[in-house]
């Protein structure tokens, strides 16, 4: 990587913040280019900074992570949003991932799981602690409300979906694929205008529900 992974940390509490920090800064090729300890400050942050990753928590003060999300995106919507917290609640979850982030780990999880979050946040792969991945697992099948419709689909974009619900890079999936890696970014880009989605994470939970893929078709790392 040429340059390193520029950081947001978001987060209300002082000793969190200067953890993260400590931890972050020390991992090579990633760097911490600013702190915020509400949803007000970081939005501004996010548009004044315009970092790769934003690690955000949800409950804080003044505006919470999920609208801090929704007006991040506003002002700067290539912002890619990783959510940390201490909430699993399901209403949490749909809250935070319908409004645009890519990841929600919880804060028990370990510093390597996080820094391959983050990674994988970088690069627009889904990020999901293994509890929060299963609680969006078994609410999958439950939920009635209306869906995108895959009728719209190529078969190719079918192909590509699948390959998402992996958690292929676009140039993973073209070098699987035989494909360019700018093919493969266009074929992405009409597949979420298609199903009027977000991000992949919204894309891969969507192929989930709809049998595009299936839970053992993910790949295990």
């Amino acid at each position: 990587m040429s340059r390193p992974i520029c950081i947001l940390i978001v987060d209300d509490h002082t000793v969190v913040r200067d953890g993260l920090n400590a931890l972050i800064s020390a991992e090579p090729g990633m760097k911490v280019i600013g702190m915020a300890g509400d949803g007000i400050e970081a939005v501004r942050l996010a548009q004044e900074l315009q970092p790769d990753v934003i690690l955000l928590d949800l409950v804080m003060p003044r505006m919470d992570g999920v609208q801090a999300t929704l007006e991040i995106r506003k002002v700067y919507p290539k912002a890619r949003i990783l959510v940390l917290t201490s909430f699993a609640e399901n209403h949490m979850v749909y809250s935070a991932i319908k409004a645009g982030a890519i990841g929600y780990l919880m804060k028990d999880t370990s510093s390597d799981e996080l820094i391959q979050a983050i990674r994988d946040t970088y690069f627009n792969r889904p990020a999901l602690g293994p509890e929060i991945a299963r609680k969006l697992m078994l609410d999958i099948q439950g939920q009635d409300d209306e869906q995108p419709n895959a009728s719209s689909l190529t078969d190719r974009e079918i192909e590509i979906l699948q390959q998402m619900a992996l958690g292929k890079t676009n140039q993973d999936i073209a070098d699987e694929l035989v494909l360019s890696e700018r093919t493969v970014r266009t074929h992405v880009t009409n597949i979420l205008a298609k199903l009027g989605l977000s991000n992949r994470t919204q894309a891969v939970l969507y192929a989930l529900r709809a049998g595009i893929a299936h839970m053992d078709y993910r790949r295990e790392e």
